[in-house]
């Protein structure tokens, strides 16, 4: 991952997104390493074949996936990590690639939302202020809002729960994401 990512932001988001894989594996009773492998990986190629053309099967994530096949990655990984882009249209069948889908965008927004407050830190980010967040069509426009929202459903997860878990997760590293917190000017 650090090999293909310079990108602090970027290794910052796969930490991110690891977090709430590895959380959401623990409460659904399955592989905790192997989930947290899909939440790590899925955007290590993303750098160096950004696929701006959504194209189906080159660039992100398809280059990213046969270097990590070639590997001997497991298949159940690398699907969840296809899956994560709706332009590849690997459907999302297991528990495993319909979290990465819920996970990833919403890492995203949790993280644009803690890096606004006055703490710059995740510790005292609340669900409510995420929500108020994705309302708000030009704070974090990358996001892409929809995603967040088809991805709970899709997860089967009530909302307001789902954003708790990942903000729960990303707390557990806040450090490690540079989410702790600063102290104010």
């Amino acid at each position: 991952m650090e090999e293909w990512t310079p990108s602090d932001s970027l290794r910052k988001h796969m930490l991110a997104v690891e977090g709430a894989m590895r959380a959401y594996a623990e409460q659904f009773g399955e592989d905790v390493e192997r989930w947290g492998l899909a939440g790590l990986m899925h955007d290590f190629d993303y750098e160096r074949f950004p696929n701006n053309a959504h194209a189906a099967d080159a660039e992100h994530p398809s280059e990213g996936v046969r270097v990590l096949r070639s590997m001997g990655y497991p298949e159940d990984v690398l699907q969840a990590i296809l899956g994560h882009a709706d332009y590849t249209g690997v459907a999302r069948e297991t528990r495993m690639s319909k979290t990465l889908f819920a996970v990833d965008e919403l890492a995203g927004l949790c993280t644009a939302s803690a890096l606004v407050r006055p703490s710059r830190s995740v510790n005292d980010l609340e669900p409510s202020s995420v929500k108020k967040k994705m309302k708000d069509k030009a704070f974090a426009r990358g996001v892409n809002r929809d995603d967040v929202l088809r991805g709970a459903a899709e997860l089967g997860v009530d909302l307001d729960a789902h954003i708790a878990l990942v903000i729960r997760s990303m707390r557990d590293r806040a450090d490690l994401l540079g989410l702790g917190g600063s102290v104010a000017p």
